[in-house]
């Protein structure tokens, strides 16, 4: 069902859903915070992301409300990122998106890269 009423800056709320857990990393980090972590064990978790990179997602998904960053006073400082309510509100769709992948991963893996 279309919902072309709805108003807001993105082309449609799809792409606004898209926009805000789509791309390479976003999806693979709100998976992996499932509880709160910091900022290293995030990096440990996913080896192939630059922490550059890493660092750019996590501030766009704070942004968007989805992560919480915080930062405790202490020398050297400690920052930490946990999940937000609205962030619980993904659950369901990340959850099938697992399955999803669990199903149909090594199909779309021979079909990109022919193993």
């Amino acid at each position: 069902m279309k919902q072309s009423d709805q108003r807001c800056s993105f082309g449609c709320v799809v792409e606004a859903a898209i926009e805000a857990i789509g791309g390479k990393w976003k999806g693979v980090i709100l998976y992996h915070l499932d509880s709160t972590k910091r900022f290293n064990e995030l990096h440990r978790l996913m080896p192939a992301i630059t922490q550059r990179v890493l660092t750019k997602q996590l501030r766009e998904l704070e942004k968007d409300g989805i992560v919480q960053r915080t930062v405790y006073a202490e020398v050297p400082p400690r920052v930490e990122y946990n999940l937000t309510k609205f962030r619980k509100t993904l659950q369901p769709i990340l959850t099938e998106l697992e399955k999803w992948g669990n199903q149909h991963g090594l199909k779309l893996s021979k079909n990109r890269f022919g193993k």
